[in-house]
């Protein structure tokens, strides 16, 4: 892929992150120390600043291979998070576990601890 083809996938992604968060190009180059224009010149530009691209990356918290599409996991590799979860899984999960204390599970039990480790991980964001 030329460098070119490269920058235009890059604007297409950073477009459609800044429309899934609601806020405009402007202000994602703006927040990361770059022009206005940063972004939408992409679009025409040969080369880009692998630097202002980590520093985008960084902004939505995705990695600049996701950026570039090299890859679609937006997930950056060492990131916790990495794997996502549904509720649903969490609760298979939890009534796997059957037995807690030599005592079995019952539904409440199951919901409970569901609950609790959705509340926490909501809270590690």
């Amino acid at each position: 892929m030329t460098n070119q083809t490269l920058n235009l996938i890059a604007f297409e992604r950073i477009k459609g992150l800044a429309a899934k968060q609601g806020v405009s190009l402007q202000t994602v180059a703006q927040s990361v120390g770059l022009s206005e224009n940063y972004i939408y010149n992409l679009k025409t530009r040969k080369s880009s600043s692998s630097e202002h691209i980590a520093k985008i990356a960084d902004y939505f918290n995705v990695s600049t291979d996701y950026i570039y599409g090299r890859t679609d996991n937006p997930r950056i590799a060492s990131d916790d998070t990495a794997s996502e979860y549904t509720t649903e899984d969490l609760r298979k999960m939890a009534k796997n576990a059957k037995t807690f204390d030599g005592k079995p599970l019952t539904d409440e039990d199951v919901d409970a601890i569901t609950n609790i480790i959705e509340i926490y991980l909501k809270g590690r964001n």
